[in-house]
């Protein structure tokens, strides 16, 4: 076969967003795209480490990392360079077949998560597909074959603030009424309990429930980490009643927060852990972590599946971010720049609250005017977030430095009081 010839126009497009102004590519969006994210705030062209630049040349200090999925910035080298590798050597085979990355992959995430003998490895293509996956894995915790005597285990129990994604078993476990109303009825049986609360937990678990679904930290409700204790308690009351623990750190997962995963030092083992975003550094990927061959064992063949789940080019992906992350030592950076970062936001006037680990940090303002310090933070060239009125949200690729931290901090306090001139 022949060669093909790139068209220009879209060597173009690919690689600085073509002629077009920022302004004419939103009007095509606005025409060709479903509305479910609203409009976009920016069309971004190009990035390179922390960086990204918009269609009209404007350059942006990315301190939101495409929402903790950037976990080595825009561009990275090395990952583009695997990817490209395995793409011109395998790029995808049908769930019949398997993969040298694949293995090593589900082989890597198993040692860094320090799982027991047994365990396995689920691949999907996002957070919310490796949460259905683990609503399914909750599902088959019945309680058959234990207590004959015993009532079906129907329970599902997650928190009050909970995000775990939009699909329908997900969105299930969700806890926020304005995505769920649209969509009813639910799969049934989710309970959710007060945040935090965890003589509340103990209260909701008993011999029906099949597992509970936690988040380490909670990013969506403005990143509300869970009360010191919280895990262990979580371990010993499912442990009890037979219940599956199920952890959910595809935000707070693959170094956000200093560590392989933010619950690595509660002192437990948990039954699943579901991981995605950071994982393959930008490339879709999504995994379900299954701990010891009985939890293992309950998802067997044909009872789930996947058509791109766990692909060469994804899994050569996550392991060539793996690499970079173990061999550059990247964990420790994050613990040390998270720090330096909170320390210089609590110093600010009129952020009355930090709160966060690692570079997973949300901060809260005096006043109600979060979105707006988004916007001001646009105009000055800062991506952030506001999962709240008066919360702000920083999840940047991992290899933030202090001098880039350091100029979002010394931006602050203008772009505040922007905001709150803008009232």
């Amino acid at each position: 076969m022949n060669q093909i010839e790139i068209a220009p126009e879209l060597t173009e497009i690919v690689e600085s967003g073509g002629h077009a102004s920022g302004a004419q590519w939103l009007s095509r969006y606005s025409s060709s795209l479903l509305g479910v994210f609203g409009t976009p705030q920016r069309v971004l062209v190009r990035g390179a480490g922390c960086l990204v630049w918009d269609a009209d040349g404007k350059e942006y200090l990315d301190l939101l990392g495409g929402i903790a999925v950037n976990a080595l910035g825009h561009a990275h080298p090395f990952v583009t360079s695997v990817i490209a590798s395995q793409l011109a050597t395998l790029g995808h085979v049908s769930n019949f077949f398997t993969s040298p990355t694949q293995i090593a992959l589900a082989e890597k995430l198993l040692e860094l998560a320090k799982a027991p003998d047994g365990s396995k490895v689920f691949f999907a293509n996002s957070g919310t597909e490796a949460v259905e996956a683990a609503f399914k894995l909750a599902r088959r915790n019945t309680g058959a074959g234990q207590d004959s005597a015993a009532q079906p285990r129907t329970k599902i129990i997650a928190l009050e603030g909970a995000f775990h994604g939009r699909t329908m078993g997900a969105l299930a476990l969700t806890s926020k009424e304005a995505y769920r109303a649209p969509f009813a009825p639910l799969p049934g049986g989710v309970v959710h309990v007060p945040f935090g609360d965890i003589d509340a937990l103990r209260a909701a678990i008993d011999d029906t429930t099949a597992a509970v679904f936690l988040e380490p930290i909670q990013g969506e409700a403005g990143v509300r980490p869970l009360p010191a204790g919280y895990l262990k308690a979580a371990r010993e009351a499912t442990s009890a009643a037979g219940a599956l623990l199920i952890l959910d750190e595809v935000q707070t997962g693959i170094g956000r927060t200093g560590k392989w995963l933010a619950s690595e030092d509660a002192g437990i083992v948990p039954d699943a852990v579901t991981l995605a975003k950071g994982l393959g550094g930008g490339f879709p990927i999504g995994a379900l972590l299954t701990f010891g061959p009985e939890v293992s064992n309950l998802l067997s063949a044909g009872q789930h599946g996947t058509t791109f789940g766990g692909n060469p080019v994804a899994t050569a992906a996550a392991l060539a971010t793996l690499h970079v992350l173990e061999n550059q030592h990247v964990l420790a950076h994050v613990r040390e720049v998270g720090e330096h970062l909170r320390a210089g936001l609590e110093r600010i006037d009129g952020v009355t609250e930090v709160r966060g680990e690692g570079l997973l940090i949300g901060f809260d303002l005096d006043a109600d005017v979060a979105p707006a310090v988004v916007t001001a933070g646009l105009d000055a060239g800062f991506i952030i977030n506001s999962p709240g009125p008066r919360t702000i949200r920083l999840a940047p690729p991992l290899i933030l430095t202090a001098e880039q931290a350091d100029s979002f901090l010394a931006a602050l306090p203008a772009l505040l009081q922007t905001a709150k001139d803008a009232q």
